[in-house]
């Protein structure tokens, strides 16, 4: 007789993703909103901080002109657009090619659709593990993530987070070959696909010792899972002519690995009460962890998440990014989606709606500033 499969794997009726996705795109509009308003009193470009700034501008050059170009800053370290995966600049020029807009429109167009993929996606899987309203609160909590205003910018964001969680719901539904496939695409989006690699390949092992058998599809869909991310790696190694050419051009950016001693001094250079705040924020971030290992989520969801959290941390990039490099890590966002989602709507909903508030304001600040996110 076989057993029952465990609730997270257990087949279901999807639900209707409207809350989730209305909930979603209202934080957005907030975000936007708030944006135009302060951009108007500021005298700034609102659209143009959303599509050409920072790492935005790296990725309309490279779907316009194609990998190729570096710049050397003034105290000698390089900077080449080889440290940007392909998928979203080639997005950019697909859909520059096919719309009469400009690569950069064309980057938030692709971010916009993925944000509301993402969103989807995070719903399906918070839907999976808590339940369908736990679902929706979630993929609103995402959209008032301190640096939720990055999802309304030309990134890689949200297209990794979408195609990062269709992929862990996926693994979830035991479809291991379309996980692989969306994990593919993932690598080729972003470095932290190797959470998401590491998230199926420690499912794909578990699977199999508790099965005692090798299935085909888990087989495939572990092999192909890292074909994306290996695939570009190999490619710059080649073209640079050095096995470790990508991480090497990483290193110039100053996005090496190691294990966390950067973090470490830039706590230690700062005042007091500032390094006092920000040991009580990654304290807060250590005990949203230990939650969600307690709320017992899905293997692949707890690793994906887990990874996620330890890659932003213990690399050696610059301080003010690493939010928004943890902000795909959308499961230590379930536990308090779960506990809000047990309050009367009465109550969650101006809770949502301050964050919502908070978060715009905070993005238009940033935005308008000196940055980066």
């Amino acid at each position: 007789m076989s057993r029952a499969a465990p609730p997270h794997l257990a087949p279901a009726r999807p639900s209707p993703p409207w809350a989730a996705l209305g909930g979603y795109a209202a934080t957005r509009i907030v975000g936007l909103a708030v944006l135009a308003v302060a951009a108007v009193a500021t005298g700034e470009d609102g659209l143009h901080r959303l599509k050409g700034r920072w790492d935005a501008v790296w990725y309309t050059r490279i779907a316009e002109h194609g990998y190729g170009y570096q710049v050397t800053l003034p105290g000698g370290s390089v900077h080449a657009d080889l440290a940007f995966f392909p998928l979203f600049p080639a997005l950019e020029r697909a859909v520059s090619t096919v719309l009469p807009v400009d690569a950069a429109t064309a980057g938030l167009l692709v971010s916009w659709a993925a944000s509301l993929a993402a969103a989807w996606g995070i719903y399906r899987v918070g839907a999976q593990v808590a339940g369908r309203r736990a679902g929706v609160v979630l993929a609103v909590l995402w959209g008032v993530y301190p640096t939720a205003f990055v999802q309304s910018m030309a990134y890689t964001e949200t297209l990794f987070t979408a195609l990062a969680a269709w992929s862990l719901l996926a693994v979830l539904r035991d479809r291991w070959i379309l996980a692989g496939a969306l994990s593919v695409l993932a690598g080729l989006t972003r470095p932290t696909a190797a959470a998401l690699i590491a998230a199926i390949g420690i499912t794909a092992l578990v699977t199999v010792v508790r099965e005692r058998r090798l299935r085909a599809r888990v087989a495939v869909g572990t092999l192909l899972a890292p074909l994306g991310w290996l695939a570009y790696i190999v490619y710059v190694g080649i073209r640079q002519g050095g096995a470790t050419a990508y991480f090497d051009v990483q290193a110039a950016w100053g996005n090496s690995i190691d294990g966390g001693v950067a973090l470490a001094r830039f706590i230690a250079g700062l005042p007091w009460p500032a390094a006092l705040g920000l040991c009580l924020v990654l304290g807060l971030l250590g005990w949203l962890v230990v939650l969600c290992v307690r709320q017992r989520q899905p293997l692949p969801l707890l690793v994906y998440t887990v990874a996620v959290v330890v890659v932003s941390l213990v690399g050696a990039a610059y301080f003010g990014s690493r939010p928004r490099l943890m902000m795909p890590a959308f499961g230590l966002l379930l536990p308090p989606a779960a506990a809000l989602a047990r309050l009367r709507t009465r109550t969650v909903v101006p809770v949502l709606a301050v964050l919502a508030l908070a978060s715009a304001a905070y993005g238009a600040f940033t935005l308008l500033g000196s940055g980066p996110p």
